[in-house]
């Protein structure tokens, strides 16, 4: 019973990093701890810590990893700043949709004050909506995997 519990919350969490509602990563690591700690073997703590480093570096990764590459395209802290204050107003707006575009028009209109072309602010925005889309994709990965790791613990114990 304790596993199909843990398999519903993995899954809630997998929809959560892809709907940007719910910390998706920690409900994920939440499903599998519901599985993991009523057991009390090893198996569990083992399943239970590999999980926890999965999550752990795909959280560090979904933020270093576009944020170097938005540094490197010369778009400044200031206006992902303002894209993602735009993104949650948005997101009260109009739920989800609305969270991706507050977030391209704040990063757009950041950028349009920044730079004297309208052109290069468009730049600047694909460049921010590449990394929050990378961002996403290597959340999803980790998840993923955590899942993985909770599926092979199933059918090892």
């Amino acid at each position: 019973m304790t596993a199909v519990l843990a398999g519903v919350i993995i899954a809630v969490g997998l929809l959560g990093i892809v709907s940007l509602v719910l910390p998706g990563l920690v409900v994920v690591l939440a499903g599998v701890a519901v599985w993991a700690v009523p057991r009390g073997d090893a198996l569990g703590w083992w399943v239970l810590g590999i999980a926890g480093m999965l999550v752990v570096a795909g959280t560090v990764a979904k933020y270093l990893l576009p944020g170097r590459a938005l540094k490197e395209a010369g778009v400044p802290g200031r206006t992902l700043m303002l894209g993602a204050g735009l993104g949650v107003v948005g997101f009260f707006v109009m739920p989800v949709i609305g969270l991706f575009l507050g977030f391209v028009l704040g990063v757009w209109l950041a950028e349009l004050v920044r730079l004297p072309d309208r052109r290069q602010a468009w730049t600047s925005a694909r460049h921010a909506l590449r990394a929050v889309g990378y961002s996403m994709l290597i959340e999803l990965a980790a998840g993923l995997l955590a899942t993985t790791a909770w599926i092979v613990g199933l059918v090892v114990g």
